[in-house]
């Protein structure tokens, strides 16, 4: 929840509508907690996404932020299960490759945005359109690449300063 009023402050200006940005971090957040996490990591995302919509961010109805949470948790869930399932990724992603990531990242761009715009224009809220999904889905990607170069580049100085080839020995 924190890292989504963060990213709100950091990006505002970047914001095409409410709730949709050129840039959206939590984007990489949601993707690396289901990685991780699975089906533990999506319930939580979605609670958070409840809590964030229906009592602060948008003030909705709770139908509405309902559906969002649903879609802020399985979305990347999805993604997670599309490549585990098509591409041979073993469950412990051991052997995921940066190309089966950006297959996940994009896999997971297009179901969330496409997703929240649905959602969106179906209940009736101002951000469910075209162009909104277009600028969901960019930030999504944009986003999940942010966080996972930070996250890449930080175990790669973590294991510098440890003088390791890897982080587990």
């Amino acid at each position: 929840m924190a890292f989504f009023y963060l990213n709100q402050y950091i990006t505002l200006p970047l914001e095409d509508a409410k709730g949709v940005n050129w840039i959206f971090l939590p984007a990489g957040i949601r993707i690396f907690i289901t990685l991780i996490l699975d089906y533990s990591g999506a319930l939580g995302l979605a609670i958070a996404s409840l809590l964030i919509n229906y009592i602060g961010f948008y003030e909705l109805d709770f139908t509405s932020a309902l559906g969002i949470a649903v879609i802020c948790g399985v979305a990347p869930l999805l993604g997670r299960h599309f490549v585990i399932h098509n591409l041979k990724v073993q469950a412990d992603l051991s052997n995921l490759s940066l190309k089966q990531l950006l297959l996940i990242i994009l896999a997971y761009s297009l179901l969330s945005s496409g997703l929240h715009q649905l959602w969106f224009a179906a209940r009736g809220l101002d951000s469910g359109s075209w162009n909104h999904f277009i600028a969901m889905f960019c930030g999504d990607v944009a986003g999940s690449i942010l966080f996972v170069a930070v996250i890449k580049y930080s175990i790669d100085l973590v294991k510098g300063r440890l003088g390791r080839e890897n982080l587990i020995e």
